[in-house]
């Protein structure tokens, strides 16, 4: 049965409830100040009122009033609220979503700007360097040193520390291929782990090979099943018709982000001792020469932004329908509510940081010099520190899930500006049938692959314990 879609406040879209979510714990009743309902007090998360919504998302006492720049923003960010709700309407009455033509052909034509800006300045220094007498020779020089500057930066393979490759980790490459497989995708290039709570799929290289990165917080605190979710998520990437991934857009669009942050200026050294007036004036230089430049660039990133968000947040709902399929609808649920919990785990990181700060020094040399019982672990151990982080993410009370979500609608939380947001995502998979598991783990298969990942536990383990 679907999860049943829970009303929300006027203005916001549909939320999914968490049914399975653990029970609070430790939890002291009090009354709402707002409507006196009484209301469930956990002091390990925020203090919240489900029938009125009082502090269901603080905020500082003294937040900044609004500026003309903050209505721009909120005007902004308005009409892509409104874009977002009209795509996911129409996915979920099942409206075809396809991105207009004319979009994809301004799109495409945008970039092929930003590609033939590089060409032309390449060809450009060249044709000084050939033709020029040594002026110009030397000015040709730094035209070509602008153009490999402004190049567009198509990746490279990754390598060293937390790349796995086939003949270390077969099990994990073994379930990513036949994950790849179920959805319609090539096997998987290069696997890499790092200390995100979150995962990617990317393409680097002019063969555009891809490149799947799996962050060690978001994978230890995920059960079997959300695992398939979260690569059947990743791996439908390849196959969801996102051209922003692509070689063509996605290239310009990476190039053109690198030229705003060239040309932004910053005002890094305004107060250097002894140089205020001299770093003000090559600042208030870098203002005028290269503010107008910058300006143009963010309003064409947001221009690009707005032709390709649309196929963009269709892609995201399509690959969470091949998470669905691969893992099971349960999963992926699962899986888009553990995506929630990114504050819960880092709070837990940070509670295994301060016990490891109160020992003593000479606990912290390492087990060569003070072994320790299984018995007396603590959570600075890097085992111990999987535990917690586990641990915390499976004892987040049913209240807070909750909050989460409405949170999500309130705020259009989503993992990032690309995605849609969390509650649409799972409002979307409600919609749709309880598909079974395509894919699943035997025990051995599980165990294995923990094996493969336990020395990148450990690093990674203790690079989150140093802080």
């Amino acid at each position: 049965m679907s999860t049943p879609v829970r009303p929300t406040p006027t203005g916001a879209a549909p939320t999914a409830t968490a049914p399975d979510a653990p029970a609070a714990t430790g939890a002291a009743p009090q009354d709402c100040p707002r409507c006196a309902a009484p209301v469930d007090a956990d002091p390990r998360f925020a203090v919240w009122c489900p029938q009125c919504e009082w502090n269901l998302s603080p905020e500082p006492a003294d937040a900044p009033a609004a500026t003309r720049r903050a209505v721009a923003a909120a005007r902004h960010a308005a009409a892509a609220t409104a874009r977002t709700d009209r795509l996911y309407e129409d996915i979920a009455a099942g409206r075809p979503a396809a991105v207009g033509q004319r979009a994809w052909l301004a799109a495409s034509v945008i970039a092929g700007v930003v590609h033939l800006t590089t060409a032309a300045l390449c060809g450009w220094g060249l044709w000084l360097l050939v033709t020029g007498n040594t002026p110009l020779r030397c000015l040709g020089a730094a035209v070509l040193a602008v153009a490999v500057l402004l190049r567009p930066r198509l990746g490279r393979t990754p390598r060293g520390e937390g790349v796995l490759d086939r003949a270390e980790a077969p099990a994990l490459y073994g379930l990513a291929d036949r994950v790849a497989a179920e959805v319609g995708a090539g096997p998987v290039g290069v696997i890499r782990v790092d200390c995100a709570f979150n995962a990617s799929m990317g393409a680097v290289g002019l063969r555009r090979r891809s490149v799947l990165t799996l962050g060690l917080p978001l994978w230890e605190v995920l059960g079997e099943q959300e695992r398939i979710a979260l690569l059947g998520h990743e791996f439908g990437h390849r196959v969801n018709g996102d051209h922003r991934q692509g070689l063509w857009l996605g290239s310009a669009i990476h190039a053109l982000a690198h030229w705003y942050d060239l040309t932004r200026p910053r005002g890094h050294y305004r107060d250097a001792v002894g140089l205020q007036l001299l770093f003000q004036l090559t600042d208030l230089l870098l203002v005028v020469l290269l503010g107008g430049v910058a300006r143009l660039l963010l309003a064409l990133l947001r221009l690009l932004d707005r032709l390709t968000s649309r196929a963009g947040q269709q892609a995201e709902y399509h690959a969470d329908t091949l998470a669905a399929r691969t893992a099971s609808t349960g999963a992926a649920r699962r899986l888009l509510r553990t995506l929630l919990l990114g504050q819960a785990v880092e709070t837990a990181a940070a509670r295994a940081r301060a016990e490891l700060q109160s020992r003593p020094r000479a606990s912290r040399r390492g087990p060569q010099h003070a072994p320790a019982a299984p018995s007396t672990r603590t959570a600075a151990t890097p085992e111990a520190f999987w535990e917690r982080l586990r641990d915390q993410a499976a004892d987040v009370p049913a209240l807070e899930h909750e909050r989460l979500l409405r949170r999500s609608a309130l705020e259009r939380g989503a993992v990032d500006p690309t995605h849609p947001p969390t509650h649409l995502r799972l409002a979307l998979l409600d919609r749709g049938p309880e598909l079974p598991a395509a894919v699943t783990t035997t025990p051995a298969e599980t165990a294995a692959i923990a094996a493969e990942l336990a020395p990148h536990r450990v690093r990674i383990a203790r690079t989150l314990l140093a802080g």
